[in-house]
């Protein structure tokens, strides 16, 4: 008797066991699609916060900030027009397809996981169903402190930091070799030519303008500082150009819009012209003000001030 009821209990240890493991593989594969679900942050946007995917791998940017994106080296599949033409970002961007705010199937075939525009995005609500959407209204913050933003919607705030730490100490540094060759009052402009129009800029408005202005601390005309630091950029007729005009021009130049008045006499007659102070750069790659837009136009700053 006493055998049969240790066989019994035995049995019943065996079967407990069993039990137990099932239910654990159970658990397990329940488990396992949790797992597999993408791991989410909240960002802290400006219109409250929004979940999005820690790891973003299919990004549409409707608007201006394509550059800080791929800087952080994260896909891009759609983008804006201006983006895709500028030469920094061709490689990347060779298989990203141009939308628009109002290309709502277009995106939605691209399958993003994030989308980013401006302030002024149309159709946010619908764009929002497809994926998390998140804006920024331009100029809100600084253009280094809008990269750290973006970072922090990426899930990349330490790289991001570390870049404009490093980029903080190039620029600052090559402003003091630049002002101890050109002078401490020397005098900067920028000037853009679109269409038929000609336009000078202020500190804050893309082109190299936060290198020079802000990091370098290089000096603008006082024409145009009183007509074009606080909107950002000023449109000007050729006539009255030479008076904004500095001991230094860069011209960022769109070949494709109308150059005629760099062949008038008016402009040729311009002191920075004539003394050989003009940097001509190529207008599609000086739009932005992202990291690689950045970069470059640092680069092409030491190469014409300084021969570096």
């Amino acid at each position: 008797m006493r055998k049969t009821w240790l066989a019994l209990l035995l049995m019943f240890a065996l079967v407990l066991s069993a039990c137990g493991n099932a239910a654990d593989d159970q658990k397990n594969n329940s488990a396992s699609p949790k797992e597999k679900k993408t791991e989410t942050i909240t960002y802290q946007s400006e219109n409250g916060p929004v979940e999005v995917p820690a790891n973003p791998k299919r990004v549409v940017v409707l608007s201006t900030f394509a550059g800080h994106v791929l800087a952080l080296d994260v896909p891009v599949v759609g983008v804006d027009s201006w983006s895709k033409m500028s030469p920094l970002f061709q490689e990347k961007l060779k298989d990203a397809e141009v939308v628009t705010d109002e290309d709502i199937e277009k995106i939605m075939a691209l399958k993003p996981d994030l989308i980013i525009g401006l302030s002024n995005t149309k159709n946010v609500h619908k764009l929002s169903k497809i994926a998390p959407t998140v804006t920024f209204t331009y100029g809100k913050v600084d253009y280094l402190t809008q990269f750290l933003e973006i970072g922090k919607l990426l899930n990349k705030e330490k790289e991001a930091k570390a870049w404009i730490d490093d980029f903080k100490q190039r620029a600052q540094q090559a402003g003091e070799e630049i002002r101890a060759k050109i002078g401490e009052n020397a005098t900067v402009t920028v000037v853009e030519n679109f269409d038929k129009q000609l336009y000078v800029f202020g500190n804050n408005w893309a082109r190299g303008t936060e290198i020079l202005y802000q990091e370098m601390k290089l000096k603008m005309p006082k024409a145009v500082e009183e007509q074009a630091l606080k909107p950002g950029y000023y449109a000007v007729s050729l006539e009255a150009l030479p008076q904004f005009v500095g001991d230094y021009l860069i011209l960022s130049k769109n070949d494709d819009g109308d150059t005629s008045f760099m062949e008038t006499n008016t402009f040729k007659n311009i002191p920075a012209v004539k003394n050989g102070h003009m940097f001509v750069a190529d207008a599609k790659a000086f739009y932005f003000n992202d990291p690689i837009t950045l970069d470059y136009q640092l680069d092409f700053f030491k190469k014409h001030f300084l021969g570096q």
